[in-house]
């Protein structure tokens, strides 16, 4: 167990500890306020409040089973952040697709998911879409990758669709392997190539597809992973 788990641990049993625990992790409290909120967040904000909040429910909820505390306290924060902003624009008539998704998805099947996504503007669903489209966007910028990276390495055939779904299915079910991806952003080649028995070269080749596929299907994007949810079948097409 590493020394932060232990401490978060015992900040839920030491009321006193807890204060010094949450001082000491303000900096990543505004860091991941800052991500989750897709701009820079100052302590006179809500978003601060929601995050500050948000963290000292992860303390109180966190469980060792749940793998490393601070990914688990970034997941909370953003969650809280993500419904907080839900509620701000329930009754936002934005645009859905940004301009850098109108300009990427250009063709082939990012043309036909961007016309399905476009199709839910008339159900009520389109701030919540968008908004989980701009925080998975900033997820995958802490990647180094755009949404032009997936249009490049999204599979075409069913084959190799197949085996990027298995692999995002083994990452979205070894939660320590996740965390993993998370604290290095790399994917585990070696692991997965070993453990699943599947081809290096189209891990390799759609890695950045496979890593945004394990972040929306373990995430919290529930609109988004609709677009994927063959990759929860045993058999993808």
């Amino acid at each position: 167990m590493r020394m932060i788990d232990k401490n978060a641990l015992r900040a839920q049993r030491d009321g006193q500890y807890l204060e010094a625990f949450i001082r000491e992790f303000e900096l990543f409290i505004l860091q991941t306020a800052n991500k989750g909120s897709g701009r820079y967040i100052t302590k006179q904000d809500d978003q601060w409040s929601i995050a500050l909040s948000a963290f000292h429910e992860a303390v109180n909820s966190y469980d060792i089973n749940k793998g490393a505390f601070l990914p688990f306290a970034e997941t909370v924060i953003r969650r809280r952040l993500y419904d907080y902003a839900r509620k701000e624009k329930r009754h936002d008539c934005e645009v859905l697709i940004d301009s850098y998704t109108v300009e990427h998805d250009l063709e082939d099947e990012s043309a036909s998911v961007k016309l399905e996504v476009m199709s839910k503007t008339s159900t009520g669903r389109e701030p919540d879409a968008r908004l989980e489209i701009q925080a998975l966007s900033a997820t995958l910028a802490e990647y180094g990758i755009s949404f032009m990276d997936l249009t490049e390495a999204s599979p075409k055939a069913a084959k190799t669709k197949a085996v990027c779904a298995k692999a995002v299915r083994y990452l979205a079910w070894n939660p320590a392997l996740l965390d993993e991806m998370r604290r290095t952003k790399t994917l585990p080649l070696k692991i997965i190539e070993k453990n699943e028995n599947l081809p290096r070269k189209v891990l390799e080749r759609h890695r950045k597809y496979i890593i945004a596929g394990a972040e929306i299907i373990s995430g919290d994007y529930p609109i988004l992973s609709e677009y994927l949810s063959f990759m929860r079948e045993e058999d993808p097409a």
